[in-house]
């Protein structure tokens, strides 16, 4: 079957689950079929439009080679679909509709969907399979990519020597394997000037007798610590100029592996959903981390890698390596700066975002989060890990959370940057507003060009689609000369072009 009759098969297919849906939600009411028909069917007209929208933009009906795939693209495309569909429902004041019919025909159509996707699925499973054809949806894993580090340049230490107390301590809390691995990461830096210990209290840190230590290690996992910025400021008063800390973390992915091995099959999942809502939402939201503390008193908190990595970044540290030692992420920095201030919202769901605007005036631009938090610090060490992939966005970029990932394909989270066109910071259409790392990348004369003007809303790249650094100046060289000349008829055509491009083309930023 040609590709583009299979996805027409799907999208009718996802038509009738929904209205079979429908129909059985309807007749398992009460009253007559025919009255529940008749005031439910503008619902189900609306849900529909918008179920079939969501589902092309998120690529639900592409999802179908994948059974991990498929699963996250049909919850967070029904779960937004029914969103925005009560969202609809509220705006218009229309609340006579069942609430058993509106969220029942969603939750059976998904349970419908799922059913019957992993029984194709396992159709074509049973069949002889091209590699090639799903490699395109694999993901390299967190150990993967953190064993590429040091493919880039962050490298273990083959040879080593440290004080023999200093291997006995650590030897003690941690054992011989761990140990080792310890020691090809720090090499022979460990001196007497090294301060060991296994601690989540900032009186620890602030109580070592000497002013200045040339290496400090923190052996407990830096979830269980309250306060974790002022730990970390407290680390950098500590350590001399270009100086070591070594510290260690559970990372997310880590934990999600860790509950789902030791809880048998079933239960691990029941348990990983309290667990995500206790440990994961309840701290983000203002009105619930009181409750969050109550229940956990800070202990074993949920950090991403990203979010490891950019609490050092924050705190005056650029990130030298990482590996894996057991079921932890070690991490080795070195103090370069006093610690930054710290973001008041830093899990806010709008960011404001230091970019380069007209003048060269640092502009708030202003985003849905769509990174887990503290990511911003660490851009430059993405872009040294990664470099850029086609389309001028980082390769593989660990920093983005699976929701995110979702914002950006359907552009929910440029939507805040409204907030810069209402204040005349920004125009429609325009060069985007780059960050200082990203227009550092760019020529010189480029870069002077590029501030006599006004950033935009939609770039010349979706016009154009350039792959690489070099192809995206040049588009937005080609942009600047035509709007020098035409500036209404420019941004006229860059305007229709771009929005062919997102909708038919399916052009996204990544």
């Amino acid at each position: 079957m040609k590709k583009n009759n299979f996805r027409t098969l799907l999208l009718f297919a996802d038509i009738l689950i929904l209205a079979i849906s429908f129909f059985i939600m309807v007749w398992i009411k009460p009253a007559t079929i025919k009255s529940y028909i008749s005031t439910h069917i503008s619902f189900f007209i609306a849900l529909a439009v918008i179920w079939i929208i969501v589902s092309l933009l998120n690529g639900k009906l592409y999802s179908i080679a994948s059974y991990s795939v498929f699963v996250k693209k049909v919850f967070i495309s029904n779960i937004v679909s029914i969103g925005i569909a009560a969202l609809l429902m509220y705006s218009v004041r229309d609340y006579h509709f069942s609430r058993t019919i509106v969220l029942g025909t969603a939750s059976l159509a998904t349970v419908m969907e799922l059913i019957l996707g992993t029984l194709f699925l396992a159709y074509k499973k049973a069949k002889i399979q091209n590699y090639e054809e799903y490699e395109k949806y694999i993901v390299p894993s967190e150990q993967e990519l953190v064993n590429e580090t040091a493919a880039n340049g962050i490298t273990h230490n083959e040879n080593f020597s440290a004080h023999p107390n200093i291997i006995k301590v650590i030897k003690d809390e941690c054992g011989k394997e761990a140990t080792e691995a310890i020691m090809q990461m720090t090499g022979n830096k460990l001196t007497g000037q090294t301060a060991v210990l296994s601690t989540t209290s900032i009186f620890n840190i602030n109580g070592l007798p000497y002013d200045e230590y040339n290496y400090i290690i923190n052996l407990h996992k830096i979830n269980d610590i309250t306060g974790l910025d002022d730990f970390l400021d407290a680390v950098n008063k500590k350590l001399s100029d270009k100086s070591c800390f070594l510290c260690c973390v559970e990372t997310k992915e880590q934990r999600k592996k860790s509950i789902m091995d030791r809880f048998p099959a079933g239960l691990n999942y029941i348990y990983y959903s309290f667990d995500f809502v206790i440990k994961r939402i309840l701290p983000k939201l203002k009105l619930t981390r009181k409750l969050y503390m109550f229940f956990t008193n800070g202990k074993n908190a949920v950090i991403s890698r990203a979010e490891a990595l950019g609490r050092l970044s924050r705190a005056g540290f650029k990130i030298k390596q990482e590996s894996f030692i057991g079921n932890l992420l070690f991490i080795e920095a070195k103090k370069y700066c006093a610690p930054l201030a710290v973001n008041e919202n830093i899990y806010g769901p709008i960011i404001a975002l230091p970019r380069i605007g007209k003048g060269g005036e640092m502009l708030k631009v202003y985003k849905m989060r769509t990174m887990y938090s503290y990511s911003e610090y660490i851009q430059d060490y993405v872009y040294m890990l990664s470099d850029l992939q086609d389309g001028g966005k980082f390769k593989h970029d660990f920093r983005i959370t699976s929701w995110g990932a979702f914002c950006r394909k359907i552009w929910i989270d440029e939507l805040p940057m409204l907030i810069n066109f209402f204040k005349g910071e920004v125009k429609l259409v325009g060069v985007r507003p780059l960050s200082k790392q990203y227009f550092n990348l760019y020529k010189p004369e480029l870069q002077e060009r590029r501030i006599k003007y006004k950033p935009g809303l939609i770039p010349p790249f979706y016009a154009d689609m350039p792959t690489d650094i070099d192809t995206i100046q040049a588009s937005e060289l080609k942009y600047l000369d035509a709007y020098d000349k035409h500036p209404f008829k420019t941004d006229f055509k860059y305007f229709f072009k771009s929005l062919w491009n997102i909708v038919a083309n399916k052009a996204r930023s990544k």
